[in-house]
C-alpha cells in the first residue's frame, strides 16, 4: 500500500479514536456531572421591587425558577402574572410557619393550627404550578414539644391526616433535614419517609445543614436515592460556621457524582441571604463553579 494511503489511513483511524474517546468522555462527564436546573428562595430579591421586575432580575441572572413560602402576604394574581409574563417557573413552596406552629406541638389546637397552614401551603403550591411544600415536621424540645420518639410520633400522625389533602392537588410532601435536633442520620430520614408508604411524601435534602451531623452529603443523596424529591444548599464550615457557596465543606464532586448515581436532575435551590443585582450575580456564579453548567 501506498506511504500516503498508510498515512490517510492512520489519521482517520486516530480521528476515529479520538472522537470515540471524546464520546466516552462526554458520556463520563453527563454521568458524573448531571443536569441540574438552579433556583433561588424568592426571599433572596431584595429591594423594592414588583413582583414582575424581581422575576426579570432572577431570570436575566440566569436561574430557572425560584421557590416561594406560603402562608405569605403576597397578592398572588401580580405574581401569577410575572410568572407567565416571564416564563420562570416557581418549583416549589416552603412552609413559612412550621418553625413557630409545630406539627409535633402538645397543644392540639397548635398541631391543628399548624394542619391548617399545610393545606394553605398545598393550595398555593397548587395554584402556582410547584409540585412540592417543603415541611420541617417538627422540633425536639424538651421544654416544649418532647422527645425525639414524641416528637416523630406526633409529627408523623399529623402528615398522615395531610396525605390526602396532598394527594388531592397532586403536591408532594417533602421533608426536610435541618438543625431540629430531630433527623440526623441518613437511616432515620429514610425511617420517617418510609413509614408513610406514600408517594406523596419524599425528601427534601439540604447539603450543607447535614455536614454538622458527620455524613458526607453525597452520602445522604446516596442512601436517600429515589425519597430525595429536591436539594437545596449554602456553605457551611465545621471551622468557620456559615460561609459563601463554595467555601464551606461541601464536597461537590460527590454531591454530582450521588446525584448521578441515583439518577437526580432536578432542582438544586441556593439558600442564602441574598440581595439586589450584583449580590444575585455572585451567588448565581458560586453556584455555576459548584454545580457545573
Amino acid at each position: 500500500m501506498p506511504a500516503h494511503l498508510d498515512r490517510r489511513c492512520f489519521l482517520q483511524g486516530t480521528l476515529a479514536g479520538a472522537v470515540a474517546l471524546s464520546a466516552t468522555g462526554l458520556a463520563f462527564s453527563r454521568e458524573v456531572t448531571p443536569k441540574l436546573k438552579k433556583a433561588i428562595k424568592y426571599g433572596m430579591v431584595k429591594g423594592d421591587l414588583s413582583h414582575r421586575d424581581r422575576f426579570e432580575l432572577v431570570k436575566k441572572i440566569g436561574f430557572e425558577g425560584v421557590e416561594i413560602d406560603s402562608p405569605n402576604n403576597y397578592r398572588m394574581e401580580e405574581l401569577l402574572s410575572a410568572r407567565d409574563a416571564t416564563g420562570l417557573p416557581i418549583h416549589g413552596v416552603i412552609n413559612s410557619i412550621h418553625w413557630n406552629v409545630r406539627l409535633s406541638d402538645p397543644k392540639p389546637e397548635v398541631r391543628t393550627k399548624a394542619r391548617a397552614g399545610m393545606v394553605t401551603a398545598l393550595d398555593d403550591a397548587a395554584a402556582v404550578g410547584a409540585d412540592t411544600v417543603l415541611l420541617v415536621p417538627g422540633v425536639v424540645d424538651p421544654n416544649r414539644d418532647g422527645d425525639f420518639d414524641t416528637v416523630w410520633q406526633r409529627s408523623a400522625d399529623e402528615i398522615r391526616m395531610l396525605i390526602p389533602e396532598a394527594e388531592r392537588r397532586r403536591i408532594k410532601i417533602a421533608i426536610e433535614v435541618v438543625w431540629n435536633n430531630f433527623i440526623t442520620t441518613p437511616d432515620q430520614l429514610c425511617k420517617f419517609v418510609d413509614q408513610f408508604e406514600s408517594p406523596w411524601v419524599g425528601a427534601y435534602f439540604d447539603c450543607s445543614n447535614m455536614i454538622k451531623y458527620g455524613v458526607k452529603s453525597g452520602d445522604w443523596i446516596r442512601k436517600l436515592g429515589p425519597r430525595m424529591l429536591k436539594f437545596d444548599f449554602k456553605g457551611y464550615s465545621k471551622e468557620k460556621g456559615w460561609v459563601k457557596i463554595g467555601e464551606g465543606d461541601e464536597d461537590w464532586p460527590d454531591v454530582l457524582k450521588a446525584c448521578a448515581e441515583i439518577g437526580y436532575e432536578g432542582w438544586a435551590t441556593a439558600e442564602v441571604a441574598g440581595g439586589g443585582e450584583p449580590e444575585l450575580r455572585d451567588v448565581y456564579e458560586r453556584m455555576g463553579r459548584v454545580l457545573g453548567g
